[in-house]
């Protein structure tokens, strides 16, 4: 016996991967009924610029040319939710923007007030996704972490070979 671990045929991985975006999808068709947050919860939403079926305006792509993440706290609209995508208004720099996004293009989810958070597989190369700066779009943000960093779940499907 070798102890090498056969390849599955079951793509667990990206059924996983799936189940989580799911989650991101309830959390924000709950916030989308409202068009509020509630209490201090907010959303740093991470996602690959060019991604299939992303729709944001050209300058935030020249931007942030592989990688964005965007906050909903205090200022966004027009909120909306299907099983496959969000879209939601935002401001950079005073200045307003629609922005459409799938699920699958998501990388990251953080709900600093809870300090949840979730990570996606980058579908990159073997080093994963360049370094980005966060993107300005306008309000204050207010980050109070949690010490014991519960609520926190990080998955990574590497396979070791």
């Amino acid at each position: 016996m070798t102890g090498a671990v056969p390849d599955s045929l079951i793509p667990y991985d990206e059924i996983v991967q799936e189940a989580l975006r799911a989650v991101v999808g309830r959390v924000l068709g709950s916030v989308a009924a409202t068009q509020a947050l509630p209490g201090a919860h907010h959303f740093y939403i991470t996602f690959k610029t060019h991604a299939p079926g992303v729709d944001i305006p050209q300058r935030l792509i020249e931007r942030f040319p592989d990688e964005m993440t965007i906050v909903l706290q205090h200022r966004f609209w027009d909120l909306k939710v299907d099983g496959e995508k969000f879209s939601v208004g935002l401001s950079f720099n005073q200045v307003p923007a629609m922005l459409n996004i799938p699920f699958s293009a998501i990388t990251g989810f953080h709900d600093p007030a809870v300090n949840f958070e979730l990570r996606f597989q980058a579908q990159e190369g073997p080093d994963g996704p360049e370094p980005h700066d966060e993107a300005e779009n306008d309000g204050a943000v207010t980050v109070k972490p949690v010490d014991d960093g519960s609520n926190v779940v990080s998955v990574d499907f590497k396979r070791k070979k």
